[in-house]
């Protein structure tokens, strides 16, 4: 293959990856003409049209997907070897890419990390709070970091917590003119504030268990939000019920500024897992934060 259609394919990966020309351009530094122009060369040179564009956003086709599908795994195993050699330096090196919801990000991956990180300048991580499960080898990340149960089977996964427990809060001033809800279907009759996943664009239904029963709250209220810590703010100024990890809120409860409620009805959740392609080549770099994330009981 020529260079050049290597780099125009590289080029035409970003623009695939971000679906987007602009937030691919601010990716590799380039104008958007420049992006442009090299897109419409390489379509050119193939006879093919790999994309589609609109004013709001672009896709790929039938044949760009192909193109995507067969190139990026292998500019994947590519970069992973280029990483692998920093073993052959003095001091572990390299860029870890990170995927997580903000939860595990504030209380198990930045607290494990950050002692890592002193001990090691030259190992930079990138943390990216999504709750939308991405696909982390189509996205390009290094791990993922999940629910045991949300791990798909192909991954290697490595437990990183304990498990979680769930709790449904609301501020006393919110209860100051309500009862408690007694059962799951109580929950109708409350204002809950919402989660708004963001791969399905849906509202997240309160999965909650009790002993052998479980159920979906599919649950309404005034506001919104696409993360937790806004849900628990809400919930401290009164705006509803929130359904977020305990020990998110663990210090309120104690203080009596959030209550719980349906306690027997929440659920625990089989711990945090870091999980990354079996196939993955790993950096020396990689191996250490993956062995400062473990949960060592």
């Amino acid at each position: 293959m020529p260079r050049e259609n290597l780099n125009d394919v590289l080029v035409f990966l970003a623009v695939a990856r971000e679906k987007s020309f602009t937030r691919a351009a601010a990716k590799l530094g380039v104008s958007q003409s420049a992006l442009s122009h090299v897109i419409r060369d390489l379509e050119a040179r193939l006879g093919l049209r790999l994309l589609t564009r609109t004013t709001r956003s672009v896709s790929t086709t039938e044949a760009g997907e192909e193109l995507f599908r067969a190139v990026a795994p292998r500019i994947e195993e590519i970069d992973a070897s280029l990483a692998a050699l920093s073993d052959f330096r003095d001091k572990p090196a390299g860029i870890i890419r990170i995927t997580a919801t903000d939860h595990p990000i504030e209380t198990v991956i930045w607290p494990k990390l950050r002692k890592l990180l002193t001990s090691y300048p030259d190992i930079k991580v990138e943390m990216t709070v999504d709750y939308g499960l991405s696909n982390i080898v189509e996205e390009r990340y290094d791990i993922g970091v999940r629910f045991g149960d949300q791990v798909a089977k192909d991954m290697i996964a490595v437990r990183i917590s304990p498990d979680i427990p769930m709790a449904i809060v609301g501020s006393p001033s919110y209860f100051a003119n309500r009862s408690h809800p007694k059962a799951p279907e109580d929950l109708l009759n409350h204002e809950c504030i919402t989660l708004r996943m963001t791969t399905t664009k849906a509202l997240y239904a309160w999965e909650l268990k009790k002993g052998k029963r479980e159920t979906q709250a599919r649950v309404g209220g005034q506001v919104t939000f696409n993360t937790q810590p806004q849900m628990i703010q809400a919930a401290l100024d009164g705006f509803g019920l929130a359904f977020v990890p305990e020990d998110a809120v663990i210090k309120h409860i104690h203080k009596g500024a959030l209550q719980s409620v349906l306690n027997d009805w929440c659920p625990v959740w089989p711990g945090y897992h870091a999980y990354y392609p079996s196939r993955r080549q790993t950096s020396r770099a990689f191996s250490l934060v993956v062995d400062a994330l473990k949960h060592r009981t």
